[in-house]
């Protein structure tokens, strides 16, 4: 009996940290309302022009993903070499693909695990053609996806039993799709803050980071 009413506080003090978490995420990429993460619709990204690079995990290392989240180990997943998308038409478009692998260690000591994949198109039409038919097949396949933005939606991921949320974003010539899973044993509703969070705030940060200086600012939804 004790021990099951320990366990019983235990999971309510993760969820409470990761609901901390989440709602002080909007302080870790600019404030307000149009923050990744914060309260709200996360506020909508400009089409712009973006670069690729070698060292994806470098730009996860600018600021925290979510209050009390740290980034541990990382691995860079890196393709140098140009791919060829379908796209519409019959048209072969072009793209440079880039990610990063990263273990978080939650507010309590937890391991957490997030997965970043970022595509450079040639052209704004192939990325967002490839972004449709992403979310189109989500939809039809009933993986209850959740518009975030009229640019970007989520919806539920699970690997091996970890509770998780993946969030794909569509801006210019970027296609973003960002992973986060729980620990393990990790209870779905108690852990959902935390991930929206971290994949928003991940989500903004990554986009941030390949955008050229010259393009576009964000502008709000």
């Amino acid at each position: 009996m004790r021990r099951s009413r320990g366990a019983e506080l235990g999971r309510a003090r993760v969820a409470a940290l990761i609901a901390s978490a989440a709602v002080a995420v909007s302080g870790c990429s600019g404030g307000g309302q149009e923050g990744a993460g914060a309260p709200g619709k996360p506020a909508a990204r400009a089409p712009g022009v973006h670069s690729w690079t070698g060292s994806p995990c470098e730009l996860l290392a600018g600021a925290p993903l979510a209050r009390g989240f740290t980034v541990g180990s990382t691995t860079d997943s890196v393709d140098p070499d140009a791919r060829e998308d379908i796209g519409e038409n019959g048209a072969r478009p072009r793209y440079r693909q880039t990610g990063c692998l990263a273990d978080l260690t939650g507010p309590d000591g937890t391991l957490w695990r997030l997965s970043t994949t970022a595509a450079v198109y040639e052209d704004v039409g192939p990325a967002h053609h490839a972004y449709r038919v992403k979310e189109d097949l989500d939809r039809a396949h009933g993986r209850g996806t959740e518009r975030v933005h009229d640019a970007a939606y989520a919806k539920p991921a699970e690997d091996q039993g970890r509770p998780g949320r993946t969030l794909l974003l569509w801006n210019g010539d970027l296609l973003l799709s960002v992973t986060a899973y729980a620990p393990y044993g990790s209870k779905e509703h108690e852990v959902r803050d935390g991930l929206g969070a971290i994949v928003e705030n991940t989500a903004r940060l990554m986009e941030d980071e390949l955008r050229d200086g010259g393009a576009p600012s964000p502008t709000a939804s």
